[in-house]
């Protein structure tokens, strides 16, 4: 199998350096954006609610292989096209750096604890929302506080790690294919009435496809809280192994529990989404009055964690 140690570099550092450009986004949009048109379209065309369960479901099954063979197709044909160009690796690199979202991420969290600064509870309610999924007016100070900290570890994984495990071992049609599946999760993978059947394949292979992202988020978070003033290394490592299956989802746990234990709080837990209320267990045995400065604290060990999968990166790409 090709490793592609160097192309996964310079991503990351790319997109830790620029992002994605504000002008480039209001010219083309962004390529989720583009995969989730798809996503939308082929939910419209297929997924009919005159039709039964079992083919609801083997509709969303053709859904997601349509999905993965345009994706897949187009991202295989543009890096192929980059081979023969000069400085093709780079381009390659540049390309996989908008399916990154490391300096997204940081800039949505640190706008939250900004938010509690400048505009009190209101407005950090405000920008939470941007982020997650459940009902803002539900949350006091330390809800906030803890949703915001719970989006940016699993995030971690699903917006940086993942994503680039699967360049780091795909190059472009990997990490393409990775999002595809992973907007797909976002868009359709609910159980709700309209989405529990067609979107089960795009769930239970999300799930799969980020079990490798997020082992490797909670070891980076455990080596990040080893270098950080305040961070406690061994909690963090003693919460994974004692939290991280006990959460509702096989990744999301990973993760949580690994930055709860290194900053002394306790995350997840019960939360409503809209009017429902899901009940889930707690990762990490530390407060679960989190504050904006622990928001702020979370930032500085996600910085940290970046840095070191970006020294992996660099290690590989000298030592393969």
């Amino acid at each position: 199998m090709e490793l592609h140690p160097s192309v996964l570099a310079a991503a990351l550092l790319i997109e830790a350096a620029a992002g994605y450009p504000d002008a480039l986004y209001a010219q083309i949009r962004h390529p989720v954006v583009w995969i989730g048109a798809l996503i939308a379209q082929l939910d419209r065309a297929l997924n009919r609610e005159r039709d039964s369960f079992a083919i609801r479901k083997a509709a969303g099954v053709l859904a997601l292989l349509v999905l993965l063979l345009v994706v897949g197709g187009a991202a295989s044909a543009v890096a192929g096209l980059c081979r023969h160009l000069p400085l093709g690796g780079l381009l390659v690199a540049a390309l996989a750096s908008t399916l990154l979202a490391q300096r997204s991420l940081h800039d949505h969290v640190a706008a939250v604890a900004a938010a509690f600064r400048d505009g009190g509870l209101e407005a950090a309610r405000e920008a939470v929302s941007r982020i997650v999924g459940r009902n803002p007016a539900s949350l006091d100070e330390h809800g906030v506080s803890r949703a915001a900290i719970e989006s940016l570890s699993e995030n971690f994984s699903d917006g940086v790690v993942a994503p680039a495990f699967w360049l780091l071992v795909g190059g472009l049609p990997g990490i393409a294919l990775y999002k595809a599946i992973n907007t797909a999760d976002s868009m359709i993978g609910h159980r709700t009435p309209r989405h529990e059947a067609f979107g089960w394949a795009a769930a239970r292979l999300d799930d799969l496809v980020n079990l490798p992202g997020s082992r490797l988020s909670a070891l980076l978070i455990w080596a990040a809280a080893r270098f950080t003033d305040g961070a406690d290394a061994a909690e963090s490592w003693r919460s994974v192994r004692r939290d991280a299956h006990r959460h509702r989802s096989p990744n999301a746990g990973w993760p949580e529990a690994a930055m709860a234990g290194a900053l002394d709080l306790r995350l997840g837990g019960p939360r409503v989404y809209g009017e429902v209320r899901i009940e889930d267990a707690w990762m990490g045995p530390g407060r679960t009055a989190a504050t904006a400065q622990d928001i702020t604290r979370a930032l500085h060990l996600y910085r940290r964690a970046c840095i070191a999968l970006v020294a992996g990166a660099l290690l590989l790409a000298l030592t393969l």
